[in-house]
């Protein structure tokens, strides 16, 4: 302990150097603070030699039928989401819709049991799970899905998001299935464990260990850039608009939101599953509440909004690139939103307190439903309804703002507080994703050295501006879903025999009390 302690003092103070260094190197412009020309030569080095190849790669078109005037396209990385989300809803027998009622009681504490080993409950893992999720995509991502698709792009992000519910189920058993519990009563799972676990179980450990090493590499990755360092950014743009005082001082609010972060993240998954549970409840019902109050204002135009995304979601104007393109745009933005298949949800749903896997999987298939077929829904009625999409030159976070105030002028601040809560709860989040991903590789002595860094990111997301990094990061966050759903898919027989004997002793009563 004293040399784990040793080894946070030494690096906390290494990294409080190099802050004070950067601060050094920073100089002021009209457009904010920029980097030197030695950060710019690293930033285009690590775009042209790493990001730019891992793009082409994971983001490689496969629409062969697109228009480059109308940007149609279909990332690879998406396109495999979308397959393995049919594939498991197939396999699964539509778990989708035949689990959503039971999901639902299980949430509300029908089947909790202090006795059952975990550490969080079902509602806290939800919780945890979906701050990860429910975010920017919500809030900025459907507004980009209607600029570029119209109404008709709405439609599909439901499909979308209907499907996705059945990759949550099935990687949310197998984190439950496949956890480790040690002597604390400390919970570790996720797909780093069933990839390497599950698959010597059917004689493919050699493929398991790459595929688990593979995952937590990119998971850590994401931890920083994707999952911190962008929030950061995103979250200080919009706060130093309502509050000039911070716009030329980005590294006072990168201390601050560093301090309270460490305040959450330190305590581990109790804490980060307590502080979810009060945050994610609260900025939904605010966001909901304020999307619902704008609707019924516009009352008379929603079924007009309605009507316009199911007829332009097969009959769109031909601007939007056809349908292939208005159901391309739909998919795509609502496979960034949930995260469905990345894996990422497994690693919170592990540590829900239970003794059925197959329990804390149909209250894993609650997340896309919440994130992309209520709150997106929300954002797309609203952005309709208003007619903001047809009449602004605004895209992302700026039209969904333009679409609340044109019933509340004062909408921008509370607008401003919702992205500020988001990306504060997807932070902590995604710092104990790869926390569990860095216990996996390096031990449980790295954690505390972890979560320091984690930390130390959020400030240095504040001043930096590189932008190859985040977009690595965000290369690293949906590279997850290659080694998940490959290993989920094999595994998925394991699945089924599961939930068809968990379904058995439901209807037949065994888990009445």
């Amino acid at each position: 302990m004293l040399r784990l302690r040793r080894l946070v003092a030494v690096l906390w103070a290494s990294v409080t150097t190099v802050l004070l260094t950067a601060g050094v190197a920073f100089a002021q412009d009209d457009r904010g603070l920029v980097a030197d020309s030695t950060l710019q030569a690293i930033d285009k080095a690590f775009g042209a030699w790493v990001v730019g190849p891992l793009a082409t790669v994971m983001f490689f078109d496969l629409v062969f039928w697109d228009d480059p005037e109308k940007g149609v396209a279909l990332p690879a990385v998406v396109a495999w989401l979308v397959c393995g989300a049919v594939f498991f809803t197939i396999r699964m027998q539509f778990i989708n819709l035949r689990g959503f009622v039971h999901a639902i009681r299980v949430t509300t504490g029908q089947y909790d049991d202090p006795d059952h080993p975990g550490e969080i409950s079902h509602f806290q893992a939800l919780s945890s799970a979906l701050s990860a999720t429910v975010g920017l995509g919500n809030i900025a991502g459907v507004a980009i899905a209607i600029t570029k698709g119209g109404p008709g792009a709405v439609f599909w992000l439901w499909v979308a998001g209907f499907l996705g519910m059945s990759s949550k189920f099935t990687e949310v058993t197998l984190g439950q299935m496949y956890r480790r519990i040690d002597d604390n009563g400390v919970v570790a799972g996720g797909p780093m464990y069933y990839l390497r676990d599950g698959l010597a179980e059917v004689g493919l450990g050699p493929l398991g260990k790459v595929l688990a090493v593979l995952f937590s590499l990119m998971c850590i990755g994401g931890s920083f850039g994707g999952g911190n360092m962008f929030q950061v950014s995103q979250s200080y743009a919009s706060v130093a608009n309502v509050v000039p005082l911070l716009h030329d001082y980005p590294v006072v609010y990168g201390i601050l939101l560093a301090g309270l972060v460490a305040l959450v993240i330190l305590g581990g998954i109790k804490r980060i599953g307590f502080a979810a549970g009060m945050i994610v409840p609260f900025m939904v019902l605010v966001y909901v509440l304020a999307a619902v109050a704008v609707l019924v204002t516009n009352a008379a135009h929603i079924p007009a909004a309605f009507g316009a995304i199911f007829r332009e979601a097969f009959t769109p104007d031909a601007a939007y690139g056809g349908m292939l393109g208005v159901l391309v745009v739909g998919f795509q933005r609502a496979s960034f939103s949930n995260e469905a298949g990345v894996g990422s949800a497994s690693i919170a749903h592990a540590a829900a307190s239970t003794d059925e896997p197959v329990r804390e999987g149909v209250v894993g298939l609650l997340e896309p439903f919440i994130d992309t077929i209520v709150v997106c829904t929300m954002t797309a009625l609203v952005v309709v309804v208003t007619g903001v999409y047809t009449e602004s030159g605004a895209d992302g976070v700026v039209l969904t703002s333009e679409a609340f105030a044109t019933v509340f002028p004062w909408f921008p601040i509370v607008l401003t507080m919702a992205v500020l809560l988001f990306a504060f709860s997807t932070m902590i989040s995604w710092s104990y994703y790869g926390d569990r991903a860095t216990q996996f590789l390096f031990g449980s002595k790295a954690v505390v050295p972890y979560r320091v860094l984690f930390c130390v990111f959020v400030v240095l997301g504040s001043i930096l501006d590189l932008e190859n990094v985040l977009g690595f990061s965000d290369l690293m966050v949906l590279g997850m879903a290659f080694p998940n759903i490959l290993g989920a898919v094999i595994l998925s027989r394991k699945v089924k025999g599961a939930l068809d004997t968990y379904l058995g002793k439901l209807h037949s009563g065994a888990f009445d009390r």
